[in-house]
């Protein structure tokens, strides 16, 4: 059963002096800090924005954008009540409940029926994201840009676009912390990848924006997954039963992999 989503109220449990503390520890900050990975996600919400923030968490996003823009709102949301009390601790802290709304909510449930325009949705596995959309579609009847950035499994996010009337505009990578983040930018809009299954499989795959630009941090990423398919690869044909149509998808990919490296050190 869905979570019915609820304004920012602080539960009994939740003690005073407890709130003050974290509140007092918030404002010694001043400045809110965000990882280069949500900072750069904030870069593609536009002057003004109307957003919901999926899985908001401590909701520094939110609020490091209604900070810098007067004009910016934003929803919060949040499916675990830890998180959600963070997030309504650090909007309080920051003096910006007249513009950002935090609730408790599963997914786009949090949106009701808002004019939300911008939906972000950072820090999750590609195929939750894609299901996150997917259980909402309903709600982004309104919505004009999704950003994603799934930590892994970014195909499955450009396929939900693809199938749901979604034209990728951006695609990035960020480099933080020895890890590659994929960002994904998708505007309303029908989709012109005109290519064969197989073609359309590979530009999926890469990415059809990034593989056009093929930045160093594209050859960074995919020169350490060729290494990561050939292990996966290994491992799963010493297993006793094994799974050929796996293998297969996996030595296409790798294919795929050496085909995208040669040709840009022949570029080169």
């Amino acid at each position: 059963m869905l979570k019915r989503s609820f304004l920012c109220v602080y539960p009994e449990s939740f003690s005073l002096s407890y709130r003050l503390d974290k509140v007092k520890e918030i404002i010694v900050t001043d400045t809110i800090n965000l990882s280069k990975r949500l900072a750069t996600v904030a870069t593609f919400l536009p002057s003004g924005a109307f957003f919901a923030d999926i899985g908001s968490d401590h909701a520094y996003l939110p609020c490091y954008v209604c900070k810098h823009d007067k004009q910016a709102r934003a929803i919060a949301g949040e499916v675990n009540e830890g998180p959600y009390n963070s997030a309504c601790e650090t909007v309080k802290a920051y003096e910006l409940n007249n513009q950002i709304e935090v609730r408790l909510g599963d997914g786009l449930h949090v949106i009701d029926n808002e004019q939300i325009k911008q939906v972000v949705i950072a820090g999750m596995g590609g195929s939750l994201i894609a299901k996150i959309l997917e259980e909402g579609r309903q709600y982004l009847s309104n919505v004009e840009r999704i950003i994603a950035q799934p930590n892994i499994g970014e195909i499955n996010v450009r396929k939900w676009f693809l199938e749901n009337r979604f034209l990728l505009k951006e695609e990035t990578i960020v480099e933080e912390n020895g890890h590659l983040y994929e960002i994904l930018v998708a505007d309303k809009g029908e989709n012109d990848l005109a290519y064969t299954d197989q073609e359309l499989n590979k530009q999926l795959f890469f990415g059809p924006l990034l593989l056009q630009e093929k930045s160093s941090a594209f050859i960074k990423k995919w020169t350490l997954q060729k290494r990561k398919q050939q292990q996966i690869i290994a491992q799963i044909k010493l297993a006793t039963v094994q799974d050929n149509e796996k293998i297969k998808q996996l030595e296409r990919e790798f294919q795929w992999i050496e085909e995208v490296l040669l040709n840009e050190k022949r570029d080169c």
